[in-house]
């Protein structure tokens, strides 16, 4: 658990966020957080690298404005990093996983590296 000096990083939120809520998963990112994607097109030696909580909030705007849902499957947290699945499905039946590493700062993602995949 956290402190006043040192909060906990709250997994409700992150469900709540990654199935309902852009902005309440954009609450749980530190200012200067840094976001890495790996996946078919971003491979591992070229990842996209978005820095800060502009660019984060851009990519979820463009994320969450597709007709999809989110849930989230497992997530475990243990001092100050924590790791998640997460499953999407779009309106036409196409499936997405993607799993995430977090490195966590005073109770908020500081960096995140998601590797996805979808069905083609």
């Amino acid at each position: 658990m956290g402190t006043a000096a040192d909060p906990a990083f709250d997994r409700e939120t992150l469900r709540q966020g990654v199935e309902q809520s852009p902005d309440l998963l954009l609450s749980l990112y530190a200012d200067d957080a840094e976001f890495r994607i790996v996946d078919h097109t971003t491979q591992p030696s070229h990842p996209k690298v978005l820095h800060g909580r502009d660019e984060i909030s851009r990519m979820l705007e463009d994320v969450y404005s597709r007709d999809m849902t989110h849930k989230l499957e497992r997530c475990v947290i243990q001092g100050d990093e924590a790791a998640y699945s997460e499953s999407c499905r779009y309106a036409d039946g196409v499936r997405v996983l993607s799993e995430s590493m977090l490195s966590l700062r005073d109770g908020k993602i500081a960096e995140q590296t998601l590797v996805q995949a979808w069905d083609e």
